[in-house]
């Protein structure tokens, strides 16, 4: 297919960018991928905003070109292009682009998204029985506060979890690979990391089934604090968000590719100024005293103290007070949100 595409686009652009958008819903089609992750790629597709409505379901998708989910609750204009997800129905995938009508590549992302959207609704509202324990789209119907409860319900219970139980716990996991997914809780009190999928993941608060898609948000606001735990990128590979307390206010004030905030300057020219800077300014905001530092970065501790004295001196105010000390961790995680 990807053969295909290249031959066709040397002869006609739009027929091998037609191509290219067949393979890849036919992709997200086998992968059984939720409604989100269809309007997203609609979205990023076309180059401009896409909007799913659905009335008779009450579901409703926006997501932005840059893949980031925006609900609106002005109606789709009508002079948008659009694919009815039922002949006679009102319920459509609309790209929000002004121009009059769609071209030959919209209209393709239209058909191709709107056909995968109409099984996903199938599946997950109640309409077929077949479904998977870890079906992704059962996964984000559970999550979806728009979803209708008893739609929310249904899915929660193809997914394995006891409903009928009002003192059933669960906790959505956020991770980089954008796919959300539900682990049930076996025990009272916080959760460890046993059973967990690999990576960098955020994990949210414990809470009745019908309360996951607040788990949901708090495990994608804990996936922002976390790290490679390399030198390059130091830190928690896995945050919870029960741990975050007052720290998860940062992410509502710092946001991905807007202007960070001076101390992240600062942090990026200490950063830039000396190859153990990083690990060293981190071993100091996560262990308990500077010796343990050291011993974290593997230096001696007058070694240590000289880097610090370095580093003050980069920075613009000192670390090893408990005031300065509170200022690097802050400024250390409004780094990583900074980032993305």
């Amino acid at each position: 297919m990807r053969e295909l595409a290249g031959r066709l686009t040397a002869l006609d652009p739009d027929a091998g960018a037609a191509v290219r958008v067949i393979a890849y819903f036919d992709r997200l089609a086998e992968s059984r991928v939720g409604l989100e992750a269809l309007v997203r790629g609609a979205a990023v597709l076309a180059g401009c905003p896409a909007r799913l409505v659905d009335a008779e379901r009450r579901v409703h998708v926006r997501v932005e070109p840059d893949g980031s989910r925006r609900d609106a609750d002005a109606p789709p204009d009508p002079a948008w292009p659009s694919e009815a997800l039922a002949p006679g129905g009102t319920a459509a995938l609309w790209l929000e682009r002004a121009e009059a009508g769609p071209s030959v590549v919209d209209a393709v992302i239209l058909e191709r998204a709107a056909g995968a959207i109409r099984l996903v609704l199938d599946r997950t509202r109640g309409r077929a029985p077949a479904a998977t324990a870890d079906d992704p789209a059962l996964v984000e119907t559970v999550l979806d506060p728009t979803a209708t409860q008893q739609a929310r319900l249904h899915a929660a219970r193809h997914l394995g979890l006891d409903t009928g139980d009002p003192a059933t716990r669960a906790r959505a996991l956020a991770s980089l690979d954008g796919r959300p997914r539900i682990l049930p809780v076996h025990r009272e009190g916080r959760a460890d990391d046993t059973g967990l999928p690999g990576g960098r993941l955020g994990v949210g608060p414990a809470v009745p089934v019908l309360d996951l898609p607040r788990s949901w948000t708090a495990a994608r606001t804990a996936l922002r604090f976390t790290a490679e735990g390399t030198a390059r990128d130091p830190g928690q590979r896995v945050v919870h968000a029960d741990d975050l307390g007052g720290l998860a206010l940062l992410a509502e004030l710092v946001v991905p590719g807007a202007e960070p905030p001076p101390d992240v300057h600062a942090l990026e020219t200490a950063v830039a100024d000396a190859p153990w800077m990083l690990v060293t300014l981190h071993a100091v905001a996560s262990t308990a005293s500077l010796r343990a530092a050291a011993a974290e970065v593997n230096v001696h501790h007058s070694t240590l103290q000289d880097r610090l004295v370095h580093a003050e001196s980069v920075l613009g105010w000192p670390v090893r007070t408990p005031q300065g000390r509170l200022r690097l961790q802050l400024a250390l995680a409004m780094r990583q949100l900074a980032r993305g």
